[in-house]
């Protein structure tokens, strides 16, 4: 007599196999283990309102459907995606009418970033009189996509992506469950394909299982899961990154941060997980062409030239042959020599300009197109620079107040250190010190 199919179940594996105490929880030890705020709340039954943010798949409802469990209160679920106002107010009337009779209300908002700003205030007296304990999910930044004051009546708390190993312990875990998971099925796994598809469900506990489900349907009772089977069953592994979103800062800062600290490997890295998640190239060549002149400047002024030459060739080119260029030029400026010196000149003379904005040009570096003017003694005294055999005469080009002023430092890498080089020469060569060359 063969086993019986599991796959007749009213609900997927992934919702069967939910953990039903927080002791069966993996993975998100830093919110819900011993000594740890969120995890001593639920236990003791006192847990307020709360906003989740984490990627999909890592325990958001699950640890709100807990919460419901260890306190004691009904556990009602809204999706900012398929309702609104409306049944939120039906929400709050039962509420209400369950708040009567003693008996508290979870409201689990799912998607919760989807809510408009004026949709999510309807949220606010209910919470303020404590109608509902909210919970709400996201995968957005809260500080970006939830008003203010929705968060100040809101903790939150942050879900990490689960590690290979903690999804490995939950496939694992349905394979043998009898009651919950596959394990009447009586299937045999490949130890290597559990460990790639623990890899490549990406944080994502939910992705996992489902592949899982999906793999044990296709071979059947007593069915052996192999490597083959679970890469062809997962398909073609979705970029995670959102163009518009947090996500896209994250990583164009994680590429600009990888120029600046002279790792190829990380810049090229970056660059590729942006372009597979449909970014424009021209998204990275700007940033690119910016940090050329803040972070290598005069250290290598090649860097900034090449930027653009690479941008230019990938107008003529297009993709893909256009990503060639991109990453000669991410190579060329992770492996430049670095200075910020121009960026910090810039800085100090726009400072000192704001401070002194109404100091005169000295006379001599004055313009002298009428007679009047020199009369006044416009251009009087002005050297011509280039009456040296070295091209250089000294003089003053700042104003009194600013004499001796210094915004640019050169510093020691690269082309910057000839630079200084030239300056302390031309220093001494002010002072008397030094000699023509």
């Amino acid at each position: 007599m063969s086993a019986p199919s599991l796959f007749a179940a009213p609900e997927p594996l992934a919702a069967r196999m939910r953990p039903r105490t927080l002791e069966e929880c993996v993975g998100q030890e830093q919110l819900l283990g011993p000594g740890r705020p969120l995890g001593d709340a639920i236990r003791r039954g006192e847990v307020g309102s709360c906003i989740f943010w984490g990627p999909p798949g890592t325990g958001k409802t699950t640890i709100a459907r807990l919460i419901a469990q260890y306190t004691e209160r009904e556990f009602v679920e809204l999706s900012a995606v398929l309702d609104g106002v409306p049944r939120v107010r039906e929400i709050i009337r039962e509420a209400e009418q369950r708040q009567l009779l003693g008996r508290g209300t979870i409201l689990f908002c799912d998607e919760i970033h989807r809510f408009n700003r004026a949709q999510q205030d309807a949220f606010l007296p209910h919470v303020e009189r404590g109608t509902v304990t909210l919970i709400g999910a996201t995968t957005e930044n809260p500080s970006f996509e939830l008003n203010s004051a929705l968060l100040s009546r809101c903790q939150v708390f942050v879900l990490a992506p689960l590690t290979a190993e903690v999804i490995r312990t939950l496939l694992e875990r349905a394979l043998t469950d009898r009651d919950r998971g596959l394990g009447a099925l009586e299937l045999e796994a490949e130890p290597d394909a559990l460990a790639l598809l623990a890899e490549q469900a990406d944080g994502d506990a939910r992705r996992a299982l489902t592949v899982l489900e999906n793999a044990g349907r296709l071979v059947g009772p007593r069915g052996r899961l192999t490597v083959e089977l679970v890469t062809r069953t997962l398909g073609r592994r979705v970029a995670a990154y959102d163009k518009n979103r947090e996500e896209h800062f994250n990583m164009l800062s994680a590429y600009h941060k990888s120029l600046r600290g002279s790792d190829p490997q990380g810049a090229l890295y970056w660059m590729a997980r942006m372009l597979i998640g449909g970014e424009d190239p021209m998204i990275l060549f700007r940033r690119a062409i910016a940090m050329a002149a803040e972070d290598i400047g005069l250290a290598d002024p090649e860097a900034l030239k090449l930027a653009i030459a690479a941008r230019d060739a990938f107008h003529m080119l297009g993709a893909p042959e256009g990503y060639l260029p991109l990453a000669e030029m991410t190579i060329y400026l992770a492996t430049a020599p670095k200075s910020n010196r121009t960026k910090v000149a810039l800085g100090a003379a726009l400072e000192a300009a704001e401070r002194t904005p109404a100091e005169p040009v000295p006379l001599h570096i004055r313009n002298a197109p009428t007679g009047l003017m020199k009369e006044l003694g416009y251009s009087a005294g002005y050297q011509y620079a280039h009456h040296a055999p070295t091209a250089y005469i000294p003089q003053e080009y700042l104003p009194e107040k600013l004499r001796d002023a210094a915004f640019y430092e050169p510093g020691e890498m690269g082309f910057e250190k000839r630079i200084r080089e030239r300056m302390e020469w031309w220093k001494k060569l002010k002072e008397g010190t030094g000699e023509e060359r």
